[in-house]
């Protein structure tokens, strides 16, 4: 992903200064612009205007960002994992918005479309081909090559985890709901009968909901909707459906190639299009997907293979362990297959991104409790 958005800022109208990597420079064969690697923390902010962090890595990008926002850098993710793990700390500390590109900002920018068409949503869905919760490594081995990404990165996204850790980042940005634990997740031949599906549990429920379909070979994004009944004819006549619910579908998100687009809007209206809000009610928390021995140490926690993220309300699981910040930590008794991880099953590194969270955690139960 860095490698693309070098690119894409490289032969824009901005240019592109240096890029961190916690890598030996000599080790890098694959950049397109070596001669702009760093290391430095410093040389990235100094000579940057804006930060673009795409790690993936929520315990690293706490740390650069903090330093950017210290700096007064405005920064422009493209870190969902970030977000749902520290993010809501950020919101207030300067300008710090999620990119359209991945499904969540793409959610966020089609929202936008449809606010201004007078569509009142109703659900905020993602579209997933495929999903299996505990894939073999050979498996994972075998489609990393095969897609050119890493196994973390094929793990992650095979598991779910990354679709619950988005669906929770769309939830908190825009106050809307989980119908429940996990999300609901209908398996459908195509989008637009699972996304009336959840448009009907939402209007029961009486507020929007954050969640996806399984529908194979039908990439993007989708947001499902009420209108004016004065509109429902004009809206048939258009192709859109006998209401009441109508749906729009993007069909593509292109990660890189999109990220331009914040980066512009952000430069030249200092407006966000999407962070996790300042109290979070939704978060990722870490199940176990086999059984996990005392004193074993986690060493990969999203896209590994102990381990997968599962959306879940604050209010339901106040002391869950959240799966963006337990890599490295040490368990302090054995773990069942299916079991959610709490706080005080594990030892945890110091990290910002820990003290941060233990404040937000305390925010999160306040509002609860109100």
């Amino acid at each position: 992903m860095a490698r693309g958005v070098a690119s894409v800022l490289k032969s824009s109208e901005f240019g592109f200064s240096c890029a961190l990597t916690r890598r030996s420079l000599s080790s890098i064969k694959d950049f397109p612009f070596p001669d702009q690697l760093t290391n430095s923390q410093d040389q990235l902010i100094d000579e940057s205007d804006l930060i673009v962090e795409v790690s993936g890595d929520p315990i690293h990008s706490t740390e650069v960002i903090f330093h950017a926002m210290e700096a007064g850098l405005p920064v422009v993710t493209l870190n969902s994992e970030f977000h749902v793990t520290t993010g809501s700390w950020f919101t207030d500390k300067g300008l710090l918005t999620e990119a359209e590109g991945d499904q969540p900002g793409s959610i966020a920018a089609l929202r936008l479309e449809a606010l201004a068409m007078g569509f009142k949503p109703l659900v905020y869905g993602n579209v997933k081909g495929f999903l299996n919760r505990a894939p073999s490594a050979e498996d994972m081995q075998y489609w990393s090559e095969k897609q050119g990404i890493s196994v973390e990165q094929t793990t992650s996204f095979t598991d779910g985890t990354k679709l619950q850790i988005e669906q929770t980042l769309v939830a908190n940005a825009f106050e809307t709901d989980i119908y429940r634990r996990g999300l609901l997740g209908p398996e459908t031949e195509d989008v637009e009968s699972g996304a009336q599906y959840l448009a009907g549990v939402a209007d029961l429920k009486g507020r929007a909901i954050s969640d996806y379909v399984i529908c194979s070979g039908c990439p993007g994004v989708f947001i499902t909707a009420k209108h004016e009944e004065e509109q429902r004819r004009f809206l048939s006549y258009l192709k859109m459906g006998d209401g009441p619910f109508y749906t729009l579908i993007k069909p593509y998100h292109l990660c890189h190639l999109e990220v331009l687009k914040t980066v512009r809007s952000v430069l030249a209206t200092g407006k966000i299009l999407l962070n996790n809000g300042a109290v979070p009610r939704v978060s990722v928390a870490a199940v176990a997907k086999r059984r996990l021995s005392k004193d074993q140490v986690i060493t990969k926690a999203i896209g590994g293979f102990d381990l997968r993220g599962e959306a879940i309300q604050f209010s339901e699981c106040p002391e869950h362990a959240p799966i963006g910040l337990i890599r490295g930590a040490r368990l302090l008794r054995s773990i069942e297959p299916g079991e959610t991880l709490a706080l005080s099953d594990l030892e945890i590194p110091d990290s910002r991104a820990y003290r941060i969270w233990k404040k937000l955690e305390a925010k999160a139960k306040a509002s609860e409790a109100a």
